[in-house]
């Protein structure tokens, strides 16, 4: 037993992790208490909150007899106004990616929301006009921290709360958050009275924002979410390359927080391709086209190569085309109509292998030859693969669901959701 480290965690009836003790070589019992770590990051960003909220007060003029309060409203008119477009355009661009991505965005957040604190106390060094300019760039980062934390952190609940007490679980959670700030706002109240000068609240600002950052990569990095992500698709994939079925918790630890949009993996890590997942069909025929005509904008397809095509895919819920002129390949995949989280699963599991096979390829093998028999090179390789990728699905569907993952939500379709339908 000397030899082995004991880890106890301590949930509650939610599952949400209220401690953990883990076995330490020091001590009269062994055991040392892991205080919660949400707890700190909200602690230390109260504490920053109030030291940028003084630096702002300071920008709109208190403290300065010669300040209009009519300037002071009107600057904070632009700021809110920026900030609403801000959210209104943020949503509309990454609204659909916000929930398979929750955790990358819920540390981006933060990240975020830093980086207006930073501004804010930046501000009273600037003159009047770059002042402005500077007190709304920080208002509308303010305003996508707010969007991308709200729903991570509802993707989130939604994760823990397995028993359907989401409810419960939020009112805990505002609850607990409430204290936490408070706390905050009393510990930053006392800080602010004895920092005063420049360098020290620059050195306690960094300090808390060190603080406030870590400890939310730590709590992010701490998530093993149950959905198939692009990202923990890949993963999985791999390991199922290897005959293994990975649980969520395996595969969480191998997951990068922030990654590249759309990108293809090899076991090594290495950037072998890029794939759309939910692609309109102009972008599968310019994938397609061998000639373009620049004045017309116009594209010509291979008729045969079409035909044949969607004759390999007339069984499946997807059609999948790859440019392998570019380095490395762009995968397309169109989404048909009815397509459920399986069907695109398989797909994203046969860009994988069509990714791999143009990056290891000896040049020229897959570029060889132009027009018509480029295109069957191509579509026999699909046909293959698409077999392939079907034949891992029906292998390790039920495993997969065993060992904890979510089949039924998609969370590989990142943009809007795009279907075809195929008569």
């Amino acid at each position: 037993m000397s030899d082995k480290s004991l880890r106890i965690t301590e949930s509650d009836e939610a599952g949400n992790v209220l401690a953990t003790y883990v076995q330490s070589s020091s001590g009269p019992d062994g055991l040392s208490r892991v205080d919660t770590i949400d707890s700190l990051q909200a602690f230390s960003s109260s504490i920053a909150s109030l030291l940028s909220s003084r630096a702002v007060l300071s920008s709109v003029g208190v403290g300065d007899s010669t300040a209009s309060p009519t300037a002071a409203l009107l600057l904070s008119v632009l700021q809110e106004s920026a900030g609403r477009i801000a959210t209104i355009l943020f949503a509309h661009r990454f609204g659909t990616s916000l929930e398979p991505e929750c955790k990358m965005y819920r540390l981006l957040a933060d990240v975020l929301n830093d980086i207006a604190f930073i501004l804010d106390c930046l501000s009273p060094v600037f003159p009047k006009a770059i002042r402005v300019v500077v007190l709304s760039f920080s208002s509308v980062l303010r305003a996508l921290c707010g969007v991308a934390a709200g729903s991570a952190k509802a993707s989130l609940s939604a994760h823990f709360a397995r028993w359907g007490n989401l409810g419960e679980l939020n009112a805990k959670d505002s609850s607990q958050e409430t204290v936490i700030s408070l706390l905050g706002m009393l510990a930053g109240s006392v800080v602010v009275s004895w920092i005063t000068t420049p360098v020290a609240t620059w050195t306690v600002l960094i300090f808390l924002l060190s603080v406030h950052l870590e400890t939310n990569r730590r709590a992010v990095r701490a998530v093993s979410m149950r959905t198939l992500s692009r990202q923990r698709a890949t993963l999985v994939y791999h390991h199922l390359k290897r005959s293994h079925v990975p649980t969520p918790d395996e595969v969480s630890e191998q997951e990068q927080i922030f990654e590249r949009d759309g990108v293809l993996r090899d076991r090594d890590g290495r950037a072998v391709g890029y794939c759309r997942v939910g692609s309109s069909m102009s972008d599968l025929l310019s994938s397609m086209a061998t000639e373009r005509q620049s004045s017309t904008k116009s594209a010509h397809v291979p008729t045969d190569a079409l035909s044949g095509l969607f004759e390999i895919y007339q069984d499946r819920k997807y059609v999948l085309w790859v440019n392998t002129s570019s380095r490395p390949a762009q995968v397309s995949i169109v989404v048909k109509t009815g397509a459920s989280t399986s069907d695109v699963l398989a797909g994203w599991w046969e860009a994988c292998m069509i990714a791999e096979q143009v990056a290891f390829s000896r040049d020229g093998d897959l570029e060889g030859e132009k027009g018509d028999e480029a295109a069957e090179e191509v579509i026999a390789m699909l046909e293959q693969m698409r077999r392939r990728a079907a034949a891992m699905l029906e292998k390790h569907q039920e495993g997969l669901m065993e060992a904890g993952w979510d089949l039924e939500v998609n969370a590989l379709q990142t943009t809007s959701n795009v279907r075809v339908a195929v008569t």
